[in-house]
């Protein structure tokens, strides 16, 4: 089977990235998943944004953490891409779209932060009351072994960046090897969440290993070439 294709930040090489935007037209393209990061605020709310700082993808400064949502929200996240306005998207925004379109959630806690565990903590309570289908995924080993502890029924998945070991931590159901981990390692991707995949050569090495998940910035692109590549005798 060809690996389900999640949208990275959304459709984020053709919308300004974690915008609603950006997520509507990744499932408008047949996206198996959508990707998102959460940062939480001063005063307790988990927002969708990359960076420690809004400085690159707004048209405001500061750190996330050190400001509050109604704060955040003065500023506009599209116009660095001349794409018009679009305002912060929350993580409460983006579960009530995906809750609607039946595609997979990947939200990824981002570290270190300031409020360690509580964001792990704000996302569990998000999750078990949406109720939508989602995992948890981040490169800190400590935080999916938090999350796992508080929503075990959630799949994990702890990314990798660095070094691809072997085997994986109890608390963690995936491994979520960077591509340029699966080149370097024969034989392995089976399973597994793939980040970032944009390059055809790429793209066809994520399905001839058996990745589970692979996420690309061009969901409808991504597609275009796994189908150009599937032999006639493959589904």
């Amino acid at each position: 089977m060809p690996p389900e294709l999640v949208a990275h930040r959304g459709a984020s090489a053709l919308r300004p990235e974690h915008t609603l935007a950006a997520y509507e037209l990744a499932i408008a393209q047949g996206a198996d998943g959508v990707e998102c990061d959460v940062r939480l605020t001063r005063d307790g709310h988990l927002v969708c944004v990359h960076d420690r700082t809004i400085d690159r993808t707004s048209d405001g400064r500061g750190a996330v953490s050190a400001m509050s949502l109604e704060e955040l929200s003065r500023h506009d996240f599209g116009a660095k891409l001349g794409d018009g306005p679009a305002p912060l998207l929350t993580l409460v925004d983006l579960l009530e779209l995906v809750a609607d379109s039946g595609v997979r959630l990947f939200v990824e806690t981002k570290h270190p932060v300031r409020y360690r565990g509580e964001v792990e903590r704000r996302l569990a309570e998000l999750l078990a009351r949406h109720r939508v289908d989602a995992l948890m995924m981040s490169f800190s080993p400590a935080a999916v072994r938090r999350f796992k502890a508080l929503a075990p029924a959630v799949p994990t998945v702890l990314l990798f960046g660095r070094y691809w070991p072997q085997r994986l931590p109890p608390f963690a159901d995936l491994a979520g090897p960077g591509v340029h981990l699966l080149r370097r390692q024969a034989g392995r991707g089976g399973g597994a969440y793939c980040w970032t995949v944009d390059e055809p050569a790429d793209i066809a090495l994520c399905a001839e290993r058996g990745v589970r998940f692979l996420a690309t910035n061009n969901p409808a692109q991504t597609r275009g070439v796994l189908a150009a590549n599937l032999t006639p005798d493959q589904p």
